[in-house]
């Protein structure tokens, strides 16, 4: 079974924030791949489903992006799965708006989410779709304001118009093995 851990912050006030871009993508793959994450189990919002042959467990960790990795460790040890069948979807300061990038292994790079799965799950080998939100226009902005601040409506049409090729990508990613 691949596990699909889409990051964010619960609660409604969260959920057009930059830093929640995981889960927006995250709806877009249960939509295309008819999976309801409707379970409440490993501290997240899960559904199971498949991509093409292969089970899936789409994961929306509920334990704010600080927190993730304690859902992705039991998530990870009840289905006794292996750091390569964990694909993490997460937001990329360092990343322009728009694009994203596929990356296997790797430190957090000041990220909180990756940092604490790094932390919960003790290994560097799994998969990440690093989906770019840019960095502040104004420096005075801090990186905390910014990533949760929400995208702007062009922003969001502009999510909903790349998400096919995202779903894709994470397909790709799915199918490896």
């Amino acid at each position: 079974m691949k596990i699909i851990a889409c990051l964010g912050n619960p609660g409604k006030k969260y959920n057009r924030n930059r830093h929640n871009i995981g889960f927006i993508i995250g709806e877009y793959l249960a939509r295309a791949c008819a999976i309801q994450p409707s379970q409440k189990v490993f501290s997240s919002f899960a559904g199971q489903g498949k991509i093409d042959a292969t089970p899936v467990l789409l994961l929306f960790p509920q334990t704010f992006m600080n927190n993730s990795g304690i859902a992705v460790a039991a998530a990870l040890e009840y289905y006794r799965e292996t750091p390569d069948n964990l694909i993490v979807i997460h937001d990329e300061i360092e990343l322009p708006f728009g694009e994203y990038r596929v990356k296997f292994g790797g430190g957090h790079k000041g990220h909180n989410g990756i940092r604490s799965i790094l932390q919960h799950i003790n290994s560097p080998d799994f998969h990440r779709l690093r989906f770019g939100v840019g960095r502040p226009d104004n420096p005075q902005i801090g990186v905390a304001d910014y990533v949760l601040s929400n995208f702007t409506q062009d922003e969001m049409r502009a999510i909903d118009a790349a998400s096919s090729a995202v779903i894709d990508t994470v397909r790709s990613i799915v199918l490896l093995q």
